[in-house]
This record gives structure tokens, sequence and C-alpha cells, in this order.
């Protein structure tokens, strides 16, 4: 059976195998605090009837609530570690949470959550959940979300035979805080988990309010440069650059 997925823009990805849909931290309007989506609208067909949502942390930009609602409140959520009750005071009924190591069950389908180097808490005031990142897998194919992340320790055992890894790369504003990858660390993440394909997110769909003809070309040009230095360790991982609502299908 073949694998597949879409991009759908910054760190949401609809990734379907082994039959199952899985969308990971769903951002699907077009504004969100005070970020502005420069990208094609998410179709509502890209979101529709998905088995489960994957939650790598709790921040706005990862979590947010409103495109959470979009998907009903009894859809399947899997969360960190620490992020239950706040889902859950929130409406949604059907919320599972992992540390990293733990694994849920999605019919034929594991989703076991990893480590990630990230601060994970709502801000300003919300729960410290944890960070983490996800290996989805239904036996013949693995996918491996990060979520927001540094690199870390593990890294490289993080799975022997990867098909797709989704890298963060960059983020939303001029300067990266701690916990993310720039182009040259997300291609040193590539040569540790030295998957067969690796596809860049968190890049080049959200923009701050009126500074986007300043930083457009800046916020743009990092996934490029992931794909050069990915090239230039003569490392033999696919890179795909992918615009929102564009994807790729493989076959295990």
């Amino acid at each position: 059976m073949s694998a597949s997925l879409v991009f759908l823009g910054h760190s949401t990805v609809l990734i379907e195998i082994g039959g199952v849909r899985v969308l990971t931290d769903p951002v699907l309007r077009g504004r969100l605090l005070f970020l502005r989506r420069h990208a094609a609208p998410v179709a509502v067909g890209h979101y529709a009837e998905v088995d489960a949502v994957v939650l790598s942390h709790l921040h706005h930009d990862h979590c947010d609530l409103h495109s959470l609602a979009l998907l009903g409140r009894d859809v399947r959520l899997i969360a960190p570690d620490g992020a239950g009750g706040f889902l859950r005071k929130r409406g949604f009924r059907r919320v599972v949470t992992l540390a990293a190591g733990e694994s849920h069950q999605v019919g034929p389908v594991t989703v076991t959550a990893t480590p990630a180097v990230h601060d994970g808490r709502r801000e300003p005031f919300g729960p410290r959940a944890a960070a983490v990142g996800y290996l989805i897998s239904d036996g013949p194919t693995v996918a491996y979300f990060a979520g927001d992340t540094d690199l870390f320790a593990g890294m490289r055992g993080l799975c022997p035979d990867l098909d797709l890894a989704l890298i963060p790369v960059w983020g939303w504003g001029p300067n990266l805080g701690p916990g993310h990858l720039d182009p040259e660390r997300a291609a040193d993440a590539v040569e540790l988990l030295r998957p067969r394909r690796a596809v860049p997110v968190h890049w080049g769909t959200l923009f701050p309010y009126g500074l986007r003809p300043f930083f457009a070309d800046r916020l743009r040009t990092p996934a490029r440069a992931f794909a050069a230095a990915v090239a230039a360790r003569g490392l033999p991982t696919e890179v795909a650059l992918l615009a929102p609502g564009s994807g790729l299908t493989w076959h295990p």
C-alpha cells in the first residue's frame, strides 16, 4: 500500500499511512494571534474525516484551539504528557497523552512519542506540558514528525529504517529562539536520522502583520538553504520542497 502526505503550511501536514489519516499540529485558519497566513486557504477535504491529530506541544502556532474545533470535539487528539487537562477543559472528549517512548494504536498504525528539545508550555500562563515529536508507522512504513526541536541525544538511533522525516526549518519571525533548527542544523538532523525522504516544514507560511515586505525573502529561503545543506553533505536523502497544498506519494 502506498503512503502519502500533503503539506498544508507551517507544521500542518496530512499523512496517510496504512489507510489511516493523521493530521499534525493543525493551523487551518488565515489568522493566528499577530500572525497572518500568506498561502492558499486550507481546503476542507484536507482535514475532514481524519483518524487522529498529533500535537507536538501547546504553543499557539502548533495547538490552535479554533482549528481543532473545526475538526469536532470528538476528534482523537494525541498530545504530550501534561496537555490532557488543558484540552479536555476546552471540550475535547478523546484525548490521549503520551510521554516520550509511549505509544498509541490508531487502527493498524502505531503512534509513538519521541523526545524533543523545546519549551512546550502554553504561553503566557498555560500549563507546562512537554514537547514531543512522533513516529507514525504501520510496520512497512515509518514517518517522523519532529514538531519543534533542536538536535537531541538519541536522534541518530531514533529509527533505523525511516521513510520520511518532517523537519522544522526556521520559523515565523526574523530570528530563531532556542529549541529550533536553522537550515544547517536541520541538515545535521537529516545526517543523524538518515531518512529516505525529508520535507522541511515550519517555514514560509505565517508572517507577523505588517512585516512581510521586510522579511518575506528571509522567511522563504530557509527551505532552499536546507536542501542545499543536505546536498552539500552528500547525503542520499531526497529533499522535497513543497508549497502549501502540494504533496507526495511513495511506496514502502
